[in-house]
């Protein structure tokens, strides 16, 4: 996955539990200025979230990168935690974790 491909958007939270998460009330980039923590998602083309850091002070503290099918099913999700450790979720054809 090439970043400079993706369309990068910001967010104060997300909601839910289900993955991929759900990023909500969208902020620009000028207002992280007022901001300790935050999220970036990063989209494809087809507006799929693939990529999201949760940043503190700067620093990435949590990473989901999110695979899918070619019927926008996601089959995969990597989630890099504080520490550095990686946790590899697979899903089914209808999404539901393996």
């Amino acid at each position: 996955m090439n970043l400079e491909d993706l369309v990068s958007r910001y967010f104060i939270s997300y909601s839910g539990v289900k993955l991929p998460l759900k990023l909500v009330n969208e902020i620009e980039e000028a207002g992280l200025d007022n901001r300790n923590t935050y999220f970036k998602g990063y989209y494809d083309a087809l507006d799929r979230l693939v990529r999201c850091e949760k940043l503190v002070y700067g620093e990435t503290e949590l990473l989901h990168s999110y695979e899918y099918d070619e019927n926008d099913v996601l089959r995969q999700a990597e989630i890099t935690d504080a520490d550095g450790e990686l946790t590899l979720l697979t899903f089914d054809e209808q999404g539901q974790p393996d």
